[in-house]
């Protein structure tokens, strides 16, 4: 499977629920040294008008060439066959961080006992040919469950939209 969550930062009104459902879905109880496996951050840019607020849902991006599996020196973290997402096998963890240290977007969390925990794409669901717990419950579409060519294709436009807007709000500076 080649299916990957894409999140529209446009859409996303920071409420949250991608978190809880994530917590449900996984029996994740923050008050026993669980982490969550998905983070919502506010992020404020001042603007000449005031300030601007976006928020920027972040879970594990199940990368192609995922740093933390090559990273695990025991192979606690793989890809995973049926759903692509990349999992990790708590059994194997000796919690060295080693993942912690590659991951490029500080993914990697820890329970109370020093296990990396992380989101596995929801991979019971997937298999079951239904959408990640986070994707189904977001109330703006903001997370978006695709095959990778149309997730792809989603940031290419988002792309060339927002080069777009910088060249009709500045100009396009080549003067």
């Amino acid at each position: 499977m080649d299916k990957t969550i894409y999140l529209d930062v446009k859409r996303c009104v920071g409420c949250g629920a991608c978190v809880v459902a994530c917590m449900d879905q996984n029996d994740i109880y923050p008050e026993k040294g669980q982490p969550a496996n998905r983070r919502v951050y506010q992020i404020e840019e001042n603007q000449d008008q005031g300030i601007d607020i976006c928020y920027l849902s972040v879970a594990c991006q199940h990368c192609e060439d995922s740093p933390c599996t090559m990273a695990c020196p025991t192979g606690a973290i793989r890809r995973d066959a049926a759903t692509g997402g990349v999992a990790v096998n708590k059994s194997l963890c000796i919690g060295c961080h080693s993942c912690a240290i590659a991951c490029p977007f500080g993914v990697p969390r820890y329970d109370a006992e020093g296990k990396l925990q992380k989101c596995n794409l929801c991979s019971e669901r997937v298999e079951a040919g239904l959408e990640p717990a986070c994707v189904r419950v977001c109330p703006q579409g903001a997370l978006i469950f695709d095959n990778a060519n149309s997730v792809q294709s989603l940031k290419e436009a988002a792309a060339a939209n927002n080069i777009a807007r910088i060249i009709r709000t500045q100009g396009d500076g080549c003067n």
